[in-house]
């Protein structure tokens, strides 16, 4: 008798992506007393707010459904040849570069340097961007990244305002041959703070005076090179400071913009190995004079000493971050692109100074033989000096040339309705420049490109000529084997913790799994070869993955329509706030201008609202963290008629559910604000409750936390922000969408690659699932708490005793008791193989765990153990066993060279780096010992070691 098979049909995602089994899920539910997930969110999540999730998605897919569905969108997108240009260009991702660290997860799931004991690897490789962008910029100093070439352009516009002597002026001057994308973002950024942006041609610019700075492109947009050392001088004359956005590669050739006089260099790093993915993400640069080093935007990479006296890099100058500074910030961004950094970092270095040479003499050289055989055909080439951008003149024919490419699966730049554009790049081949001759044929000319090779000479020109030489650093002239770069990307990686070796129970950032199934698309050339402005026919398959998306995320939020294009958390606050703003002046109210934050905010809050023109009164808490609704009330009155916005955080920064939250919105409501509901604790709430239903009028959500987005070592970012249907007129606009005004990046869609890993997420995990991830997440958080209460104090709950999605240990007692500090148990836990949790946000001397539901019940139990056994180790020192000064929390982390060396301490090399049995198993080594922040801050060194150090080393 044959037995009929039963079909499996059950979603195996959900199962794992969830780190607790059913065993270990119903055990952590009896040790917190519930029977079930559903009765511990009820407990958890306030009544006022129950029954709010409208989360009506579908069931979730398995992974290979769900891949299957997205290849069906993928392959709905177009792939021409792009010579669009216009600051992006086809790029080879070198396959060692894209197998050892885009998709290695040791690399992207790394988190944000801020430990730099367990960072030295990702920080090296990003002292290796900052050296590369030293050296092409001639500019002594350069951050470790920005989000893209507009935002970078808008820092430096804000850079000079406060640099320049014309303290008075308001005006600043921008180059028309700047890229478009460009300009629109600086009109954006400039129109809160009362900066008059000039646009115009520099060549008929007759006074220089007035302007507190000025941006130029170099190469022009349109392909030209200018010769700027004239015009500097003259806006230098009336104490305007310059700021050049400049093409990295062509600066391999040209004069860099530091030895022309420029103050700033600004741009993208994209076209070192970072594909086009329809926009982003790509690394932007900046470089500025060492004397402005501390008003540089971003993170900086330095090198200090370790205890030991080791050279051991760090994150420079942290107070510089803009959370920290608050309403005093210069600027919002608290997100570099780091794993966008390192793969430009890392082309540099495989390729060399000789290799990086050569690719660009060779796109020059393609890119004036297309020039001489298009002026053989009778076309009118408008450039006499170019670099790889030709701009042809065109006339009447213009609209059946770029009906002729496309038909021959080509694109070209649309100048305008009389000119097209032409931009090569290192994927360039001999084929592709005679396919482009075809385009201008002519019967009675033959070009013949052999001919035109031997003939045709450089067309740059000459003064502009690179005299100074570049990478000389031998960490760009050692690694141009494909073993070599392995095994140094190998030993880089080998340095840091990230998600692929332990928890990181960062409190606030949510680090939780980014699934492989979810990162298999975005290297796929449909995603990642398209360029942003393509024509609309050419990227259906986006705009099919864009519409679901938004859909999927109004679902999970609750609000009406969603804008996809903020590139960075810090960008989608900026963006909503900016859509408050409108509003308010679409009404005849633009005296709406105050913005009430909680006490207990993240900072980028305060900083968002300064850089969109608001002004900031800071409302207070109560004792248990929760917002004080009588002070915030007596403030709605107190500022009613000019009362714009709320900005609160909910579940809060401390990790509580308040139950006064409905209350709350509707006082700002009463009094003519609106509510920005700050996203970044999203992962408590979806499936669960619903922002855009309780009284949120905008949120932005960080898909690089609850929507699993990697972190990248510190970027990249997706920060899109959903809104009630008031305020989608006012969502960002772009040149390539619908509205066409108000860009806050570059790109229509942002970080556009990276979108298909929350597509996949969310459609694997479907509404059950996505719930589901919200109830375990709240789970581990309060199983967490619950084991270590009986050994530091919880420092806020909600009124039933539970926590959210993250709870806060108060390590201040034990500072008086011991002389044990936050930062000894942050380096502690390094001995014990894990990344500390957040340090001292919100609240000084705390630390703020968020476990996530992507990990086991044994990962929760290991944290907790070490958590528990440094308590010991701190008990040890009350009582005298341990000494207060020589123990191993205030030597901590112990590194394997002083392991090996002469011990003088008074507790033994065991107790040192084993303190739990279970570490002889799998044991971390940090590469440095406990890094001298201040000796770092005084000392700074901000480009790669001096050669001779790097021998001695």
């Amino acid at each position: 008798m044959t037995r009929a098979i039963a079909l499996h049909t059950d979603n195996e995602f959900i199962a794992r992506h969830i780190g607790p089994g059913p065993a270990d899920e119903q055990a952590m539910l009896d040790f917190l007393g519930f029977d079930s997930l559903d009765a511990l969110s009820a407990s958890v999540i306030p009544e006022s707010i129950k029954g709010t999730s409208v989360l009506g998605l579908s069931a979730g897919q398995s992974e290979a459904d769900a891949l299957a569905a997205i290849k069906a969108i993928a392959q709905q997108n177009q792939l021409f040849k792009n010579y669009i240009g216009q600051g992006y260009y086809n790029t080879h991702t070198p396959a060692p570069i894209l197998r050892n660290l885009l998709e290695n997860p040791a690399w992207y799931t790394a988190y944000t340097p801020y430990q730099p004991e367990i960072s030295q690897g990702r920080l090296e490789a990003l002292l290796n961007f900052q050296t590369l962008i030293s050296d092409l910029t001639g500019l002594p100093i350069a951050n470790a990244s920005l989000l893209d070439e507009a935002t970078a352009a808008a820092e430096a516009m804000t850079f000079c305002k406060r640099l320049s002597k014309n303290k008075n002026s308001q005006r600043f001057f921008a180059s028309s041959h700047c890229h478009p994308q460009t300009l629109a973002v600086l009109i954006t950024r400039a129109e809160p703070l009362g900066i008059e942006v000039v646009i115009g041609d520099e060549h008929e610019l007759a006074d220089t005076d007035g302007f507190f700075g000025a941006l130029l492109q170099y190469p022009a947009s349109n392909g030209d090179i200018f010769d700027y050392r004239e015009l500097v001088e003259r806006f230098h004359a009336g104490n305007a400071l310059v700021a050049v956005a400049a093409d990295l590669l062509a600066l391999t050739l040209l004069s860099p913009p530091g030895e022309f006089g420029a103050d700033v260099a600004i741009g993208s790093a994209q076209r070192f190995g970072v594909p086009l993915g329809f926009g982003g993400p790509h690394a932007a640069y900046f470089s500025t004079r060492d004397s402005f080093k501390r008003d540089m935007p971003g993170r900086l990479v330095g090198v200090s000493v370790d205890r030991h006296g080791k050279s051991a890099l760090r994150l420079a100058m942290q107070t510089r971050e803009q959370h920290i500074r608050r309403e005093k910030a210069t600027s919002n961004i608290c997100t570099a692109q780091v794993l966008l950094a390192n793969i430009a970092s890392m082309y540099a270095v495989y390729h060399g100074p000789a290799g990086l040479i050569q690719i660009a003499r060779r796109t020059h050289q393609l890119t004036a033989i297309l020039a001489r055989g298009l002026t053989q055909l009778g076309v009118r080439v408008e450039q006499q000096h170019f670099f790889d951008t030709l701009t042809l003149a065109t006339g009447g024919a213009t609209e059946r040339l770029h009906e002729q490419a496309r038909a021959a699966g080509i694109n070209l730049r649309e100048v305008d309705a009389q000119r097209v554009g032409i931009s090569l790049d290192e994927t360039t081949r001999q084929a592709d420049v005679e396919a482009l001759w075809q385009l201008f044929h002519n019967a009675s000319t033959q070009v013949v490109f052999q001919t035109l090779a031997d003939e045709v000479g450089d067309q740059l020109p000459e003064p502009l000529l690179r005299q100074s030489a570049i990478l000389q650093h031998p960490v760009f002239n050692r690694y141009h084997s494909e073993t070599e770069l392995m095994r140094y990307l190998r030993r880089l990686a080998d340095k840091d913790l990230a998600l692929d070796r332990t928890m990181i129970p960062l409190g606030s950032c949510t680090m939780k799994l980014n699934a492989a199934s979810e990162m298999i698309p975005v290297t796929w050339a449909e995603f990642g070869q398209l360029h942003p402005f393509a024509p609309a026919a050419q990227s259906r398959g986006y705009q099919l993955l864009t519409d679901e998306l938004e859909s999927m995320l109004c679902a999970a939020t609750g609000y009406d329509s969603v804008s996809l294009q903020p590139n960075a958390g810090s960008q989608g606050e900026y963006a909503g706030l900016l859509a408050i703003r409108a509003y308010h002046q679409s009404r005849g109210e633009a005296h709406r201008d105050i913005c009430l934050i909680p006490s207990s905010a993240h900072g980028t809050n305060p900083a968002t609202a300064h850089m969109a023109g608001m002004r900031v009164v800071v409302t207070a808490c109560d004792a248990r963290g929760n917002v004080d609704i009588e002070d915030l009330r007596a403030k709605a009155i107190e500022h009613g008629d000019k009362l714009a916005a709320l900005m609160i955080t909910y579940p809060s920064t401390h990790g509580v559910f308040e139950e006064g939250i409905r209350e709350i919105c509707a006082i700002i409501h009463d009094h003519g604000g609106q509510v920005y509901i700050d996203g970044a604790n999203m992962n408590a709430m979806v499936g669960l409750c619903a922002p855009g239903k309780f009284g949120g009028d905008v949120s932005h959500l960080n898909l690089h936390k609850t929507f699993c987005i990697p972190h990248g070592g510190g970027g990249p970012g997706v920060g899109p922000i959903g809104v009630k249907a008031h305020l989608a007129p006012f969502l960002p606009g772009h040149a390539a969408l619908e509205r066409k005004q108000g860009a806050v990046c570059a790109a229509p869609f942002g970080s556009a690659s990276i979108l298909p890993i929350t597509w996949m997420y969310i459609r694997m995990m479907g509404g059950d699932g996505l719930k589901r991830a919200s109830q375990v997440a709240i789970l581990n958080a309060n199983y967490i708490a619950r084991r270590l209460e009986q050994h530091y104090p919880i420092l806020y709950a909600g009124s039933n005793g539970l926590v959210a999605h993250e709870c806060i240990l108060d390590v201040r007692p034990l500072k008086d008791s011991s002389g044990i500090s936050v930062d000894d148990v942050a380096k502690r836990l390094i001995d014990f193989g894990f990344h500390a949790p957040t340090m001292s946000f919100p609240v000084a001397g705390t630390l703020m765990i968020e476990p996530t539901e992507s990990e086991s019940l044994e990962e929760l139990d290991r944290f907790c153990n070490a958590m528990i056994q440094i308590r010991e180790e701190i008990r040890a020192v009350e009582e005298g066993r341990l000494d207060r000064e020589d123990n191993p929390l205030k030597n901590a982390p112990h590194t394997a060279a002083e392991l090996v060396g002469e011990w003088t301490h008074a507790y033994s090399r065991e107790q040192a780096v084993y303190p739990l049995p279970t570490l002889q198993e799998n044991k971390y080594w940090p590469p440095v010992g406990r890094v001298d922040n201040v000796f770092g801050d005084r000392n700074l060194v901000c480009a790669c070691p001096s050669i001779e150090a790097y021998q001695q080393a």
